[in-house]
């Protein structure tokens, strides 16, 4: 099973901020790992929005609305990966 097999999630959104440094784990991590994310997951809408001075969090979309928000400040691939499978 991929690393990035989501049942449960309905959407997944990614914020963070293009030039701040505590989001650079968080860019790099979609930069490397976004391609197998959509390809594992066709028809999850992963949406993906920076914006300047924006703290870097995923935010999960859940059967009946239910959202569920993990902060990714200053986390690299490895912390980021752990986080996700709260996701799963």
């Amino acid at each position: 099973m991929s690393k990035f097999a989501f049942k449960a999630l309905k959407e997944l959104r990614i914020h963070y901020c293009q030039t701040s440094p505590a989001s650079s784990g968080l860019r790099e991590f979609v930069k490397a790992n976004f391609a197998e994310m959509k390809k594992t997951n066709p028809a999850l809408p992963i949406m993906v929005r920076e914006c300047a001075g924006a703290a870097p969090k995923m935010t999960g979309r859940f059967d009946k609305g239910v959202e569920k928000t993990i902060g990714m400040t200053d986390m690299d691939e490895k912390s980021i990966i752990s986080k996700l499978k709260e996701f799963s």
